[in-house]
Formats: structure tokens, C-alpha cells, sequence
């Protein structure tokens, strides 16, 4: 076994630039899921000058702020943030899909990493839960899940 190559994703953001996409909707969630990932990556050697914070009015708008986030070139790894509810309709069932294989997409066809917390709860309690309390904070699992991403890709 100690002959086998490993490639692991070393937890250091010093010199890389991110992007931490957040969604404007659900904002009193959102805002810890945010502050969770930039907290995450200042102390894994980030800086506040390399993160860039974008909002876009909710999850349905995601995939298109992060398709054009990766074109830019200007950013090692995207994290993306928000919050559905579900509600009393299917409204809930179409948005949270299409951002998720948006985003997924992305990530794909640009080979630029993308941190996905985007939540999807059955209630408010749910979220809140997600959002630092019992369940930890998704924001911080997002960022360093692209962290770890991006700096597995480089190796290869």
C-alpha cells in the first residue's frame, strides 16, 4: 500500500481567489451560510481581498451568475450559498432542481469548482438548523468542500 500515489486536497486558501455566490431571498439564513464560508476560508489562509461576495435575487438565478463567475477567470473556486423553503406548492420542487443541475452543470463544463450549499429544507427550523446551529453551518462545509476541490485539481 505505500507504494500507491495519493492526491490529497491540502485545507490552505492562501493566494487563491473566490467567489461566495449568495442568493438574496431567505437573506436572515443566507447572511450565516455567507459569513460561515468567508470565516471558513480567512482562517485556511485566505484574505479578504481575494474573496468577492455576489448576490443574485434567489436560487434560480444561481446557475447564470456562476456560469459567468467561471468564465471570468478570475476565480480559483465558487462558493454558492442559499436558502429554499419548501411552501405550500410545487414551486419549491422546480427551484431547488434547477439551481442544483445548474450549478452542477457549471461546474462541469467550466472545470471551475463549485462549493454547493445551497440549502433545501422542508421548513424554517430546518434551515436555521443548517445555518450554524445543530447541523452545523453548510456555508462552511461548502467552502471547504471547493477548497479541498480545487486544491485536489491542481495536483492532478
Amino acid at each position: 500500500m505505500n507504494q500507491i500515489k495519493t492526491i490529497d486536497g491540502h485545507l490552505n486558501a492562501a493566494d487563491l481567489k473566490f467567489a461566495i455566490l449568495a442568493t438574496r431571498f431567505n437573506d436572515f439564513i443566507v447572511d450565516r451560510l455567507v459569513g460561515g464560508a468567508v470565516d471558513y476560508l480567512i482562517r485556511h489562509g485566505g484574505s479578504e481581498e481575494n474573496l468577492t461576495i455576489v448576490r443574485v435575487p434567489g436560487a434560480f438565478e444561481m446557475p447564470l451568475a456562476c456560469k459567468k463567475l467561471a468564465a471570468s477567470g478570475k476565480y480559483d473556486g465558487i462558493v454558492a450559498v442559499g436558502a429554499v423553503i419548501r411552501g405550500g406548492t410545487p414551486h419549491f420542487d422546480f427551484v431547488a432542481a434547477e439551481a442544483t443541475k445548474g450549478l452542477a452543470h457549471v461546474s462541469l463544463e467550466s472545470g471551475v469548482p463549485v462549493g454547493f450549499g445551497l440549502l433545501t429544507t422542508d421548513n424554517i427550523e430546518q434551515a436555521i438548523e443548517r445555518a450554524g446551529t445543530k447541523a452545523g453551518n453548510k456555508g462552511v462545509e461548502a467552502a471547504s468542500a471547493v477548497l479541498e476541490t480545487v486544491r485536489v485539481l491542481q495536483q492532478i
